[in-house]
């Protein structure tokens, strides 16, 4: 029971100092002591006093580590506040752990630009970690740097973080040039119900990959020499699937046509990735995705993802349920186009700046200026498409602002068997959803929001939703346990509050 404490608070010590974005030696420094006595506390191999840990919590500026606990985080919002101002973008999250699975293509240093420091990207880097990649912040914690060893320790794989990221799926294309057998915990994440790696398989298994699924493990197999010998037809046509797709293709030595792939953000980053690794892609932005493979790839690369079009939704729902005017800058347009119409003829009113380029010099930025609107409901129901249309995430932040609207809106959530059923939590907030099935929801508006006390949904948007929602509520609410919201966006409650927003974190003592 001692040893198991030990290990805990020697990961809660790990997180913070990651958190931070110092080294174990900056840590060892700032305590005085050894780099390598900082690993052996990490690693859970030390006893430590309470005096010990309090110094520790004291030089991370970490509550958790100084009162030597890791309750869940909760949310305390006093609502009816305007926002005004202005808050930028941050990078992509499904871009950012895309590119970390796909730093295992490379044997030289990669470099990764603002990074969002997000708890799925804290998983993988646990994962990366525990098989032997050396990583760390740099640029005062604002850049990663990933060094991969000669050979990866699968067998010392953190497999608690492998659980808790769905992300871990990517790891397939890229490990099955590395070695002929590996093991894979399954994927776990938001809780949207049953999804197969069915439509994984079908594409993997044109390069030598089998895998068998045992007790809470893939067991992956790989045969020498498989390539494919015709384009690769995805079943469906999904971001992580493209990705998984691409990654092996990448180290493949030959030519790969990918048919019925995804041309959503995050895939277009991974191939703008890629090619700066050498791999030459056509066809970025199409369904149809032509990879010049190379056997070898060892090249000291820097990239900079672009930002999310999901967090700009998020933040584009948070003032139009606020009613309140705020210029969100770094909006990748491109991906928000088709949001905008709706919404355009929804009638919001907004205005949008002459457009620029983002760090990795492909994507399209603006800055884009919401302002009080009377919107009324659309005619047509909300449903996402693939890329260009509707975007998938996008989806639930139309619940909420639907619920601002006049008439009723019928949403059409296709793609998930649970996600529109948790968007009904807005009537503890003095929504008006009624669930028509597992997939659709009518909306009712417009929406005297009222404050509550509740649960945060296990589903990543419409937790975000939920907080939205109780931003626009008269009077004080809480949102319990919102790790699921640190997930996928980097302190949103703190970037909320420099708006206007009153957002308080705390932890039960």
């Amino acid at each position: 029971m001692a040893d198991d404490y030990l290990v805990r608070i020697g990961k809660l010590i790990r997180d913070a100092r990651q958190h931070r974005g110092w080294t174990q030696s900056q840590l060892a420094d700032a305590l005085g002591t050894s780099q390598s006595a900082v690993n052996r506390i990490e690693r859970g191999n030390q006893n430590i006093s309470l005096e010990m840990i309090a110094r520790i919590g004291e030089a991370l500026d970490s509550e958790i580590v100084s009162l030597g606990y890791a309750g869940p985080m909760h949310l305390r919002v006093v609502g009816g506040r305007r926002l005004s101002g202005a808050i930028d973008v941050k990078t992509s999250k499904n871009a950012c752990v895309a590119l970390l699975c796909a730093s295992l293509l490379n044997k030289g240093r990669t470099v990764l630009r603002r990074v969002a420091r997000i708890e799925e990207v804290y998983r993988l880097l646990e994962v990366l970690n525990s098989i032997g990649v050396r990583t760390r912040w740099i640029n005062d914690g604002v850049d990663l740097e990933l060094v991969p060893p000669a050979r990866l320790d699968m067998d010392a794989m953190d497999a608690d973080a492998a659980r808790r990221t769905r992300s871990i799926i990517m790891f397939l294309g890229p490990l099955l040039h590395r070695m002929d057998h590996f093991k894979l915990p399954y994927a776990g994440g938001c809780d949207l119900g049953t999804r197969t790696i069915e439509p994984h398989m079908i594409a993997l298994r044109r390069f030598g990959l089998d895998i068998t699924a045992t007790e809470g493990i893939y067991h992956a197999e790989v045969e020498p020499g498989v390539s494919p010998d015709r384009p690769i037809v995805l079943t469906e046509r999904g971001d992580t699937v493209t990705e998984n797709a691409l990654l092996a293709a990448a180290r493949h030595d030959g030519t790969t046509v990918i048919r019925n792939a995804s041309s959503n953000y995050m895939v277009q980053d991974l191939c703008f990735f890629l090619e700066q690794l050498g791999v030459r892609v056509d066809g970025v932005g199409t369904t149809t995705l032509t990879v010049h493979g190379i056997p070898n790839i060892d090249v000291d690369v820097d990239y900079s993802p672009s930002e999310d079009p999901v967090e700009a939704m998020s933040l584009l729902a948070a003032a139009v349920v606020t009613e309140s005017e705020l210029t969100i800058r770094r909006v990748p347009i491109e991906f928000m186009e088709i949001e905008l119409a709706v919404l355009e003829e929804m009638g919001l009113d907004h205005d949008r700046s002459p457009e620029y380029t983002a760090d990795n010099g492909r994507t399209r930025l603006v800055d884009l200026t919401v302002r009080p609107s009377k919107l009324e409901a659309p005619i047509d129901k909300i449903h996402p498409m693939p890329f260009p249309g509707l975007n998938i995430d996008n989806v639930p932040f139309f619940a909420a602002i639907a619920a601002a609207a006049q008439g009723q809106t019928l949403i059409h959530d296709w793609v998930y068997d649970n996600r529109a059923i948790y968007l009904t939590d807005l009537n503890r907030l003095g929504g008006r959803l009624q669930l028509l099935d597992p997939h659709r929801v009518l909306v009712e508006g417009p929406t005297r929001w009222r404050a509550a006390e509740m649960m945060c949904p296990p589903a990543l948007r419409p937790a975000v939703v939920v907080l939205l929602a109780m931003m626009a509520a008269e009077g004080t609410s809480v949102l319990r346990n919102v790790y699921v919201i640190n997930r996928g966006y980097e302190e949103l409650a703190e970037r909320l509050n420099s708006v206007g927003a009153q957002i308080e974190i705390f932890r039960d003592i």
